[in-house]
C-alpha cells in the first residue's frame, strides 16, 4: 500500500542524550533503550479509514513524528510500523449506510489521509500496511494462538458457517497488563470500544475475538482449520507489528482510549504465542472540538484537508497541536489556530534576521527528549522570536553547539521556517 512522501531531513549531529517517555503500563517516565542497539523500533496504530484526517488523527499522529524525530537526534536509526485497519466493523457500517464499496471507501480515506501527512511533513513508515493485504499473515498468527491452545470455538448459530473464534485470556493471565485497570473499570467501556462482554458462549467475559465467522454482506477470507471469515481487530494489529518489527518492540503507542482494551488485548495476544509486546506504552490525548471529544460518531470533527483547503499552513496546525503537551486532552479554537499563525510569522521573522543561538538550539533538543515537551519548547521559540539578535552565549553550551536555530526546528518539529 502506498504509503506518502517523507519531508527532506537534514538531522542535526546527534546529541547521544537518551529520551524519556512516560510509560503508562509503568505509570513513570522512562528512559527509551532500543533492545536492538542502535536502532528502535516503532508501532502507531493507524486509522480506520472513513472520516480522515481529523485532528485527533493529527495528534496521534504529529506525537509519532516526534517521538522518531527525538530518537533520531539522540543518534540512533528508527524503523516505524503503521497499520490501516480497513477490516473492521465501523467501515463496514458506513461504507453500508452511504451504499459504497467498503473498499472503495477505505481507498479513498487512505489517500486523503496519506496527502494530509505529506502536507504535515510527517515522517512516512516503514512497515504501512493495511489490514486487507496483510491478511495471510493474521490468519497464520491465529492460528498459530489456536494450535498453542489459547484459541476455542464460539458456536454462532450457523452451522454452515463455523465457529467464532476466542482467546482464553486465563491461561497466560494477561488481562490488564498494559492498563493496570480492574474488571469494574473495564466493564465500563468494553462494550462501547468493540468488546461484547455478555456474548454467550464466552469462556470469559472480556475474552477477545480472534476470528469471526462469515456473515452475509461481509468479506471474508478462508482460513483453512478457523473456516472462512475476518479476524478481529486486536490480533489484526499484533500480527502487522510483529511482521514489520518483531516481538517485543520498543515503543507502541496511539491514543489514550486505545490503552483498553487495544493494547491490552494486542499484549495479551502476544503473550499468548510466548513472546512480550512492546517495552513502553506512551499515549497521545484526546482532543475536543465545541465542548466534546472528536467523535466520528459525534460528527463533531475537524478535518486537516479542510483547513488546508480553507487556506491554513500544515505548519500552523503543527504548532497548534505543539502547544498541548501530547499527553494532555485539549480542545481545538479558532484562537489557537490565530495564535499559532502569529507564532510561525514571528518566527520566521526571526530566522530570516536572527544570529546563532546555540543556547535556543539546545533548549529544543532538551525540551524534546524530556516526554516530548512541547509547550517547553514553544517558550524557548517565543523568547527567541522576541530578541532575535542576542548572541546566545551559555556557559553550559559547548563549544562547536549546533546554533542554527531554523535547522533545528524543522529537524526536531518538522516545521519549516523558509519564508
Amino acid at each position: 500500500m502506498r504509503s506518502w512522501t517523507s519531508p527532506s531531513l537534514t538531522p542535526l549531529p546527534a546529541s547521544g542524550r537518551p529520551l524519556r517517555l512516560h510509560d503508562d503500563r509503568l505509570g513513570r517516565m522512562t528512559t527509551v533503550i532500543p533492545q536492538t542497539p542502535g536502532t528502535a523500533r516503532v508501532y502507531v496504530c493507524g486509522i480506520t479509514p472513513y472520516d480522515a484526517t481529523h485532528l485527533g488523527h493529527a495528534a496521534t499522529y504529529h506525537a509519532a513524528d516526534l517521538m522518531r524525530r527525538a530518537l533520531r537526534d539522540t543518534g540512533h536509526e528508527v524503523e516505524l510500523a503503521q497499520n490501516v485497519t480497513d477490516v473492521d466493523d465501523p467501515l463496514l457500517e458506513r461504507a453500508e449506510r452511504d451504499g459504497v464499496d467498503w473498499q472503495d471507501l477505505a481507498a479513498s480515506q487512505v489517500e486523503l489521509f496519506a496527502e494530509d501527512m505529506e502536507a504535515l511533513r510527517i515522517i512516512a513508515p516503514e512497515t504501512y500496511l493495511s489490514v486487507s493485504e496483510a491478511m495471510d499473515g493474521i490468519i497464520a498468527t491465529v492460528d498459530a494462538l489456536r494450535e498453542r491452545g489459547r484459541a476455542y470455538p464460539v458456536d454462532n448459530g450457523d452451522e454452515a458457517a463455523g465457529p467464532d473464534w476466542y482467546q482464553d485470556l486465563s491461561i497466560d493471565g494477561a488481562l490488564g497488563d498494559v492498563s493496570g485497570w480492574d474488571e469494574t473499570a473495564m466493564l465500563e467501556v468494553f462494550a462501547e470500544r468493540g468488546g461484547d462482554p455478555d456474548r454467550a458462549g464466552k469462556r470469559g467475559r472480556f475474552d477477545p475475538l480472534l476470528w469471526r465467522a462469515e456473515r452475509e454482506g461481509e468479506p471474508a477470507w478462508d482460513a483453512g482449520e478457523l473456516g472462512r471469515g475476518r479476524p478481529g481487530w486486536h490480533v489484526e494489529c499484533l500480527s502487522i507489528a510483529e511482521r514489520g518489527l518483531g516481538l517485543p518492540f520498543d515503543v507502541q503507542t496511539g491514543g489514550s482510549d486505545l490503552v483498553f482494551p487495544h493494547h491490552d488485548m494486542s499484549a495479551a495476544h502476544a503473550a499468548g504465542l510466548g513472546h512480550p509486546f512492546a517495552a513502553l506504552y506512551p499515549h497521545t490525548g484526546m482532543v475536543a472540538y465545541e465542548g466534546t471529544k472528536m467523535s466520528k460518531s459525534l460528527g463533531n470533527l475537524v478535518f486537516v484537508h479542510r483547513l488546508v483547503r480553507d487556506g491554513v499552513e500544515p505548519a500552523a496546525i503543527r504548532l497548534v497541536l505543539m502547544a498541548h503537551h501530547y499527553r494532555s486532552d485539549w480542545e481545538w479554537t479558532d484562537a489557537e489556530l490565530e495564535q499559532a499563525q502569529e507564532r510561525l510569522s514571528a518566527y520566521r521573522a526571526a530566522a530570516a534576521t536572527g544570529a546563532p543561538r546555540a543556547d535556543v538550539v539546545e533548549e529544543l533538543r532538551s525540551a524534546l527528549r524530556e516526554d516530548l515537551d512541547t509547550p517547553r519548547a514553544l517558550r524557548a521559540l517565543d523568547a527567541w522570536a522576541a530578541a532575535p539578535r542576542g548572541d546566545g552565549a551559555a556557559a553550559d553550551v559547548p563549544a562547536g553547539a549546533p546554533s542554527d536555530t531554523a535547522q533545528a526546528v524543522d529537524a526536531l518539529f518538522g516545521i519549516s521556517l523558509a519564508s
